[in-house]
């Protein structure tokens, strides 16, 4: 998944934490095996190679994945989407001598990208395209999916305390051994080793979306390189999104889809969601927050 996870439990068993540490890395690189575009066996390169010339029936796992996501799009009105895949293609963000592609190429990736362009089949738990050339990935969601699974397998088990952090992405329940909520940090956008915010997190999770790493500044703008699946363009004006939800996978989602949004459009989103809430960092270091979370600092 290109992140570095991090797993947490509560126990008074160091034998018992062992095995469900292994548990949820086991969890975490099945998952990786199944919904990496980057594995040539996975369900998700299957689908990228097979499915504009052909229905492609997939497990009923990947198909739950492939509905909720877009579900997503639908609810964030294509703010979210799997499909850029031909967009990221067109840019490298880390190369000094950054150019954007022309017009041309990106109109030409934009009819290969859009939720609508992709069909499911429910009698046949099946996918299809409707556009040559598309792809989806499930970059913006999979970690958030990942780390459910863990926090799921771990309450089976019967484990009532831990915490999945998956760069940054951190999915939590029950309390630390001290009695004290588990807390994440939102981190300044300029200087990540500085800590702005601590906000407690229980049996909830926070995600986050931003150019921490993966900015370029091109005459005097800075750009993420987070991308409009409407325009086909590099984001800018916001630098980090944090949303907190109950689910992992889905503030992994709402994050992308408010970065995409923009500052007020992404507020006015998140406020209509229950339980959800969200910080936004602007270009200028401006924070906003929605209407329910209170911040310490």
């Amino acid at each position: 998944m290109g992140s570095v996870f991090t797993l947490g439990i509560a126990t008074t068993s160091s034998e018992q934490a062992g095995v469900l540490l292994d548990m949820g890395i086991a969890e975490i690189k099945r998952i990786e095996d199944l919904l990496s575009e980057f594995r040539p066996e996975s369900e998700t390169s299957l689908i990228n190679g097979k499915a504009y010339h052909a229905p492609v029936s997939v497990s009923e796992e990947c198909f739950s994945i492939l509905k909720r996501s877009l579900d997503i799009s639908r609810l964030t009105k294509g703010d979210f989407d799997i499909t850029v895949g031909p967009l990221k293609k067109l840019y490298r963000f880390k190369n000094d001598q950054f150019a954007f592609p022309s017009s041309a190429a990106v109109q030409d990736a934009l009819a290969k990208v859009g939720h609508q362009k992709v069909q499911l089949s429910d009698a046949t738990q099946s996918i299809r395209f409707m556009a040559e050339g598309m792809q989806i990935s499930f970059a913006a969601i999979g970690k958030g999916y990942a780390a459910d699974r863990v926090k799921a397998f771990w309450k089976a088990a019967g484990v009532t305390a831990g915490y999945i952090n998956a760069s940054g992405d951190l999915c939590a329940f029950g309390h630390k051994p001290d009695g004290q909520p588990w807390t994440i940090g939102i981190s300044h956008p300029d200087r990540p080793s500085e800590t702005l915010f601590y906000l407690p997190l229980q049996d909830a999770a926070v995600a986050t979306s931003g150019d921490y790493e993966q900015h370029f500044v091109h005459e005097g703008k800075r750009y993420s390189h987070n991308l409009d699946p409407h325009t086909g363009l590099p984001l800018s004006g916001i630098k980090s999104v944090s949303v907190f939800a109950p689910a992992a996978e889905l503030a992994d989602a709402l994050a992308t889809a408010v970065y995409v949004k923009g500052v007020d459009k992404g507020l006015h989103f998140i406020n209509q969601l229950p339980h959800t809430h969200c910080i936004i960092i602007d270009a200028d270091n401006g924070v906003h927050t929605s209407t329910q979370l209170n911040l310490s600092v």
